[in-house]
């Protein structure tokens, strides 16, 4: 199961309810943190989630709202004794900001490694899931995001019983594609297991609308995307490289998406947010809008 937690939704200027942009994307031993905007480690406290689980950091871009958490969060993560690898990914740029980073501040407690990379393409494959990135069109290099996990080979326990076929030792052999012997019969891999389908979540956080982002998110089961601006204020998105509800529903509707998360909410909307809702809604109706702190399982 893949586990969304929507620590902060708000876009440049925070709002009483809404913290600067972060979600953690968990999945088994994976807490990958996309963004790190200011408060995120008291996000964090509220979440209960302790800080220490996050094994890997997605930078969209170095505008202040979305990283300035990070210097914070470096330094607790010293102070609680973090003792694995921290590994950041970002766009062109990233090194050097990190660089600055490392310059400016002193930091205190145990030092951990850490790795950085500038990254674009497919950047990150395991045996269960990739990363990959795109460059999106913003007013500094900034990078969408998408978390694949790939479809895995299941056992079908219901013909086990069918079959009375005991569960182990053989479900190895299965899981490798291998065909099994019992009670002197032959059962090939595929009559007793399935290939489940793979799940693709995307995160678009700040551009304005391009022929990027349509083939980047295809078939997406989650899209998380920007929505600052309605579409009545369109031109100024364009001119502030940001997407309105209606561009960021559009975007679903064409990619094929399943479902549409909406984030980075301006804080004019704060007293009306059903502007942004309804607006996506009329476009691509499977559509929702974050909340500090919410929750979102896919399985």
């Amino acid at each position: 199961m893949i586990k969304l937690t929507f620590l902060g939704t708000s876009d440049a200027i925070p709002t009483a309810k809404r913290n600067h942009t972060s979600i953690l994307l968990t999945y088994k031993n994976e807490n990958i943190l996309i963004d790190c905007g200011e408060g995120t480690q008291r996000q964090f406290k509220k979440a209960k989630i302790s800080p220490t689980k996050v094994t890997r950091i997605l930078i969209t871009h170095w505008h202040g709202d979305h990283v300035l958490g990070i210097p914070g969060l470096l330094q607790s993560l010293a102070l609680m004794g973090y003792n694995k690898t921290l590994f950041i990914y970002g766009p062109k740029g990233t090194k050097k900001f990190f660089k600055k980073i490392f310059e400016t501040f002193v930091f205190t407690g145990e030092k951990y490694p850490i790795e950085i990379k500038e990254v674009s393409g497919k950047f990150l494959e395991t045996d269960e899931f990739t990363l990959n990135a795109e460059k999106m069109s913003h007013k500094t290099p900034c990078n969408a995001y998408s978390f694949i996990k790939k479809g895995q080979i299941r056992i079908d326990k219901e013909k086990l019983k069918k079959f009375k076929i005991p569960s182990i030792p053989l479900l190895k052999k299965l899981k490798q594609g291998k065909s099994i012997t019992y009670n002197g019969k032959t059962y090939p891999s595929k009559q007793l297991t399935y290939q489940e389908n793979p799940k693709k979540i995307s995160f678009v956080f700040d551009t304005k609308i391009n022929k990027k982002i349509i083939p980047f998110v295809k078939n997406s089961d989650v899209l998380i995307s920007e929505a600052t601006f309605s579409q009545e204020l369109k031109e100024l998105a364009q001119e502030y490289n940001h997407l309105t509800s209606q561009q960021a529903a559009e975007i679903a509707k064409k990619s094929k998406s399943k479902k549409l998360i909406l984030t980075h909410i301006s804080q004019r909307y704060e007293k009306n947010l059903d502007i942004i809702l309804k607006e996506a809604k009329k476009v691509f109706k499977n559509t929702f809008l974050a909340k500090d702190l919410d929750v979102l399982e896919i399985d």
